[in-house]
């Protein structure tokens, strides 16, 4: 890794996962509470790799109705 590539979060606070979002935190938390954005996963963090696959279509939320 060089030192000058930047730092890829894992798992981001709510005002870095907004503005990964290019939204305002308010607007973000909005989401959030309204179910269409998925809450923290840990210790009040946001998977990014979760927020990013959200974003471009690819992340499918399983069903509680759904049997294996």
């Amino acid at each position: 890794m060089g030192k000058h590539e930047p730092i890829q979060p894992l798992f981001a606070s709510e005002k870095t996962a907004a503005r990964l979002l290019d939204m305002h935190p308010a607007e973000f938390r909005k989401l959030v509470d309204a179910g269409s954005l998925p809450g923290p996963v840990k210790h009040k963090r946001w998977d990014v790799e979760q927020i990013r696959a959200i974003m471009r279509g690819e992340f499918v939320r399983p069903s509680e109705d759904f049997d294996l």
